[in-house]
């Protein structure tokens, strides 16, 4: 099950309160805090849909760039053995450990 509402090329992570009965979300992967709610399942995607729509309206009108922007490093803790079993791999390969999980991640993407 994915906790997530999708338009546009935006994601928005959903969320539910029991306490305040009350579906909630806000838009993942930008700079800005851009929150969402209301009380039912259709009501939440037409509420996500109108925040979506509003952030790219006042991106636009401040002449800003809407999208998060990555550095291009992350970092990712695995078990030793994976971590172990990857140099050894990128090793035989003759790549750096970069390149060995640049194309795990790439091949990755290419199934969705």
């Amino acid at each position: 099950m994915k906790d997530v509402l999708s338009y546009k090329g935006y994601i928005g992570g959903v969320h539910f309160s029991g306490d305040d009965n009350v579906f909630y979300g806000k838009i993942e992967g930008i700079d800005d805090l851009v929150t969402f709610e209301a009380k039912d399942v259709d009501s939440l995607i037409k509420a996500f849909q109108d925040e979506v729509n509003d952030y790219i309206l006042l991106c636009k009108e401040l002449g800003k760039e809407p999208e998060k922007s990555y550095k291009g490093s992350f970092n990712v803790r695995i078990p030793r053995e994976i971590h172990k079993n990857a140099i050894q791999q990128a090793m035989l390969k003759g790549i750096s450990l970069n390149q060995f999980v640049q194309k795990a991640i790439e091949k990755e993407l290419q199934h969705t």
